[in-house]
């Protein structure tokens, strides 16, 4: 099969099913948060595709066909669960096999199911989105260096602009926040080079003043600077914490993409007995290269129910740590190492008692692993 043959089949793949409703949820914006407005009567489902890896070998045959797979994977889930907001949790794109300055494109690519649908998303960086390019020694042979292919939209490119080289985090974000789906944020400048971090008010619709829950993002760091949480994002949430949350009444939910070292306290030695619930447990936790206090924050907080991560495609795991949970999303994307089947984690956030309760639904329609989380 021909690249465009292939490019063809990822052009039909990205068309959103005819009969899924756009979603309903409000979207709002207060001085304290972004707002996801509940439906009167109806929990909150949200889907979170994690390491879909977009643009990985795009100089092959075989990496663009990736990206059909896994955009067929997220048409899949969005149909059997049709969610009300997805979450993509870090690795959206494989930067570092790309090899031009518009990653924003393969960005576009692997959200264009959710966005094709009308419904709402937010992103969060992981440790391939911004890599450096990886020169593969295979092109100084024959038959050399692959032409590079410019976007047809423009009219002129710079050899700078066009050029062996990825699109950083700030690129990324610009690209992503222009959709009128977004969610996402550069978060605050201080923080940067770390820039994913921010949260969202998931509100009442009986009362837009009373917060149902709260879900922080973090950027977990790797790609252009070294995978970590800082000590500058742990003062961040702790201050938004008590602005927007003074007394923890509020359960807050919290999403990055490299998990912490506490995940190495929780794993499975082998397979998955109570009180952890999963599937897979096919490799060792690839933490953080440092922890500078985040989970002692987290912990100490009666508010926080659950984190979720990537990063290691073959766990999907949710096991308890002090006073919650430590959860894997599950391998969405077919970039990426490992050949374990592909799926998504569902969330559901219930107001009335709250309940926090999460599945994960996986490319043939299976559902396994079901956990209340709160």
């Amino acid at each position: 099969m021909t690249v465009l043959a292939l490019l063809f089949l990822f052009i039909l793949s990205t068309v959103g099913s005819s009969g899924h409703r756009a979603s309903t949820v409000e979207c709002r914006s207060t001085a304290a948060a972004r707002q996801i407005g509940m439906r009167a009567g109806a929990p909150l489902k949200m889907a979170v595709f994690a390491d879909l890896h977009f643009g990985e070998a795009a100089s092959t045959e075989w990496g663009p066909l990736q990206d059909v797979n896994s955009t067929r994977v997220m048409n899949t889930v969005l149909h059997n669960e049709a969610p009300d907001f997805v979450i993509y949790l870090g690795d959206v794109i494989t930067a570092n096999n790309i090899m031009i300055a518009n990653a924003s494109l393969y960005w576009d690519q692997a959200i264009s199911p959710t966005r094709n649908r009308g419904i709402p998303w937010a992103s969060v960086f992981g440790n391939h989105d911004d890599a450096a390019f990886e020169w593969p020694l295979e092109w100084f042979s024959a038959p050399g260096i692959p032409p590079i292919h410019c976007p047809q939209t423009a009219t002129s490119y710079s050899g700078e602009e066009c050029s062996f080289k990825g699109t950083g985090r700030l690129g990324l974000m610009t690209n992503e926040i222009k959709n009128n789906g977004s969610f996402s944020s550069y978060g605050p400048r201080n923080l940067w080079p770390s820039v994913s971090n921010y949260v969202l008010e998931v509100s009442s619709p009986d009362d837009q003043q009373s917060p149902v829950a709260f879900l922080y993002f973090l950027d977990s760091g790797g790609g252009s600077y070294p995978e970590v949480i800082s000590s500058s994002q742990v003062e961040w949430f702790r201050q938004k914490a008590e602005e927007i949350n003074p007394d923890s009444r509020v359960p807050e939910i919290v999403f990055w993409h490299i998990p912490s070292t506490a995940y190495k306290v929780v794993a499975p030695k082998s397979g998955i007995e109570k009180p952890c619930v999963g599937s897979i447990n096919k490799e060792d936790v690839a933490a953080q290269e440092v922890e500078t206090g985040i989970m002692d924050l987290l912990a100490n907080r009666t508010s926080v129910q659950a984190i979720f991560v990537g990063h290691n495609h073959g766990l999907d795991w949710c096991c308890p740590y002090k006073k919650l949970w430590l959860c894997y999303a599950r391998h969405t994307g077919y970039g990426g190492y490992g050949d374990w089947p592909r799926g998504a984690r569902i969330l559901e956030i219930t107001q009335t008692p709250f309940s926090l309760q999460s599945w994960i639904r996986m490319e043939d329609g299976h559902v396994h692993s079901k956990i209340v989380l709160s």
